[in-house]
């Protein structure tokens, strides 16, 4: 077995979220059509494929003991000059993501890793671009608004064309076992976990 490269998120629903990756493909990020809009919780990291069923079962675990919370973003920020990043920020839901990636980063578990910079929520609509149009994101959505109830978060996998695709949901305060994407179970489980 080979190594795979996860990374776990909350979704940004509709139509934030392609509303969000067409501006960002707009601006010239040639890498917002492979990524779907996120607040990441642990960041692209490279496991063994053999450790997912582990991984997994962890998730399942956070989500658990998780419970949805209000999540909205609003404004711009960036991290230049330290990283190429223009991004939305949270600007509510953020102490509830920082304590879901300790969750799932958690030392004892199958994925603990260090952060090459401190956790700090956002989602990204901009990323290695110029300048100018990094400017240009900074300015155009500085007024941008977005809310939803957060219900749980998912887990991908980065195929080797570079696009991101979920491989599973979880929603929180579910079972021990959260039943596969698409079954009416899973639905029910979403709409009743608050």
């Amino acid at each position: 077995m080979g190594t795979v490269t996860i990374g776990v998120s909350i979704a940004v629903p509709e139509p934030h979220g392609s509303q969000l990756q067409q501006l960002r493909a707009g601006f010239g990020d040639a890498a917002a059509h492979g990524i779907p809009t996120h607040v990441t919780l642990l960041p692209p990291t490279e496991v063994e494929e053999g450790a997912l069923p582990a991984i997994e079962a962890h998730l399942t675990e956070v989500a658990a003991a998780g419970r949805a919370f209000p999540m909205r973003l609003s404004g711009t920020g960036t991290f230049r000059p330290l990283s190429p990043v223009v991004f939305v920020q949270v600007a509510e839901g953020a102490e509830a993501c920082t304590w879901l990636q300790k969750q799932v980063r958690d030392a004892s578990g199958p994925v603990a890793r260090e952060l090459q910079f401190p956790y700090h929520p956002h989602v990204t609509v901009a990323h290695g671009i110029d300048e100018e149009a990094m400017d240009r994101a900074y300015e155009e959505l500085a007024d941008y608004e977005a809310h939803w109830p957060c219900t749980g978060f998912a887990l991908y996998e980065q195929g080797a064309d570079g696009v991101w695709r979920k491989l599973r949901e979880y929603a929180f305060g579910g079972a021990a076992t959260v039943p596969p994407q698409g079954s009416s179970a899973a639905v029910e489980q979403g709409t009743t976990a608050h």
